[in-house]
């Protein structure tokens, strides 16, 4: 169910159940603005309702709770501590599917939402070829910042990375870098 108020205004007018696919393309980062989803799927859709950026800003959590004990098909929003605590032990379904097997859940795939980049992760320094996804201080000399937290905040970190991957893949690009360095978090 979702949480945004335009969304369940949207429920509640249909009066019907509705079934929706993700607002962007399979493989593509994620959109967090109405902006995102018109540039991803310009041309393949007629309208937007905009009830402004996402709050959380990563993907649905998804849970399996057929079995005796619930998998986290994928992480997302909700902390998988909190999870825990209402649900008791949580399990992971088996890593190793073969590349070509079916996924019980979206978001599963190696490189489902990725940039363009390529995109180097635990980064602790950066070339002028590199753009940088930073947390906490910016490393210097990248060739272009996103900073998903100046403070170190995880929440607001999680709101403005897949905006930051689209701007640092769009930007990269632009400016000719090689990729996106992602310092830790």
């Amino acid at each position: 169910m979702p949480a945004h108020p335009l969304a369940q205004a949207l429920l509640r007018a249909a009066g019907v159940p509705v079934v929706a696919p993700s607002a962007n393309r399979s493989g593509a980062v994620s959109p967090t603005t109405a902006a995102h989803v018109l540039e991803g799927l310009s041309g393949r859709i007629a309208a937007v309702l905009d009830g402004g950026p996402c709050a959380v800003g990563v993907e649905s959590t998804v849970l399996d709770l057929t079995g005796a004990t619930p998998l986290l098909l994928r992480p997302g929003g909700v902390p998988e501590d909190a999870l825990r605590a209402l649900l008791g032990p949580i399990g992971r379904p088996d890593p190793a599917l073969a590349e070509d097997a079916a996924r019980p859940a979206p978001g599963m795939l190696a490189s489902h939402y990725a940039p363009a980049l390529p995109v180097r992760l635990e980064a602790e320094s950066v070339s002028p070829q590199e753009a940088l996804l930073a947390f906490g201080p910016a490393l210097p000399g990248a060739g272009a910042v996103w900073q998903l937290s100046e403070s170190g905040d995880t929440m607001e970190a999680a709101a403005r990375l897949f905006a930051g991957l689209r701007w640092l893949d769009a930007e990269g690009q632009r400016l000719g870098l090689t990729g996106i360095a992602a310092m830790p978090v």
